[in-house]
């Protein structure tokens, strides 16, 4: 038993390794230049920094404008200066576009447009309201923040943003320091946007033979009848989606605590255990960890789980709780930007999947077995009916 669990352990870890160094090792391919467009929808978390990373990569190893269609109410404010930085150091040009009409570029959606190459916005769209505000997760309520030394930060690193791209500083401040917002005609008057267009082909045709400033070089837009590609988000990013839902990220968080507190109280292994693993999800949703650093944490954890499954006897909590931790680890870990060939992708989802669930499947076992013997009554059959000398008196 003890060399099966060896080899499911050897098995792991070379899995974990080989995912490792597949992710340094992705190599891309190259197709005609184009359009690329990503919907920056929703609050602005870690996974939509995620996503636009994801997208712009792509672009870049393609040659291909990125179009933002952003329709947010805004967001956090650490992920919305991931993805201004994102913007500002990119090889190709990006354009924020405040779509469908109705939309909203609220808040930290208005910090984005404003870095991006070239803003424009369809009708009846509004962005401002871009004063920083605090939650309050245990009240559960927000309030605008006061403080002059966080707002005047803000309201020049706004402006800053607005200027670099030529547009109207002065109103840009606004946005923070009155809460403005505009709408698309009241934005093109006031000059922090460059175009209204109706849709996305009148945007594309707009765009069409406009210089614009990148990494330091004047570069011309060609987007008109050209190949339009419409990023869909990879596995990792809809994952990373789900555990940035706010009300899910708490709710891992204050289960992972009080599973440690619980699990550390009490005699045995167990709650401590799945807290640790649940804990750790809560951070990567909260944004507190990076995606890629939970996934190697998550990893690490996991095969440290196996390993004291491993040289301690148990019932497979741990080992359980490890293969998971190193599934989910992987799928994390997994670039959605990996530029190969659709059948090598689908191996290695496969691989993904099997390789834990096998190996988690044969702790399972063991922990059944190991359970259904504690069980039995202790029996020697060998010594039933059998004669007998007593070597001492009774």
């Amino acid at each position: 038993m003890k060399a099966l669990r060896v080899q499911a352990l050897t098995l792991a870890s070379l899995f974990s390794l080989t995912l490792l160094l597949g992710v340094l090792g992705a190599s891309a391919f190259t197709t005609p230049s184009g359009v690329l467009t990503v919907r920056l929808e929703g609050t602005i978390t870690t996974m939509s920094y995620e996503l636009v990373a994801e997208a712009l990569t792509h672009a870049e190893e393609r040659g291909l404008t990125l179009i933002l269609l952003i329709d947010t109410p805004g967001g956090m404010m650490d992920a919305t200066f991931k993805i201004v930085d994102l913007i500002e150091h990119s090889r190709v040009p990006v354009v924020g576009y405040v779509y469908p009409p109705g939309g909203k570029a609220w808040s930290a959606g208005t910090y984005i447009l404003m870095a991006t190459h070239v803003a424009a916005m369809a009708p009846y769209t509004i962005i401002g309201s871009c004063q920083p505000v605090t939650f309050d997760p245990l009240g559960g309520g927000s309030k605008p923040v006061e403080d002059s030394k966080v707002l005047n930060a803000m309201v020049k690193y706004l402006a800053e943003r607005a200027k670099a791209h030529g547009r109207n500083e002065e109103v840009a401040k606004r946005f923070i320091t009155e809460n403005l917002n505009l709408d698309a005609d009241e934005a093109l008057k006031e000059g922090v946007i460059e175009v209204k267009a109706e849709s996305l082909e009148d945007l594309l045709s707009k765009l069409d033979g406009m210089e614009v400033e990148v990494q330091g070089k004047r570069v011309t837009l060609r987007t008109a009848g050209v190949p339009v590609e419409e990023w869909s988000p990879s596995f990792r990013v809809k994952l990373l989606s789900l555990l940035s839902e706010p009300m899910i990220a708490y709710l891992l968080l204050i289960v992972g605590l009080y599973g440690l507190v619980f699990g550390l109280a009490s005699p045995g292994v167990g709650g401590e255990v799945i807290g640790a693993f649940l804990l750790i999800l809560g951070l990567i949703g909260l944004g507190v960890t990076g995606a890629n650093l939970g996934a190697i944490l998550l990893m690490v954890v996991g095969l440290v789980l196996l390993l004291a499954e491993l040289l301690t006897p148990g019932f497979g909590i741990m080992g359980g709780t490890g293969f998971a931790c190193i599934f989910l680890g992987g799928l994390l870990l997994f670039p959605g930007n990996w530029t190969v060939q659709p059948g090598w992708l689908n191996t290695l989802y496969t691989v993904l999947l099997v390789v834990p669930l096998a190996v988690g499947g044969f702790f399972i076992f063991a922990a059944y077995k190991v359970v259904e013997a504690r069980r039995r009554k202790p029996f020697q059959p060998g010594i039933l009916g059998e004669t007998a000398e007593v070597v001492e008196e009774i």
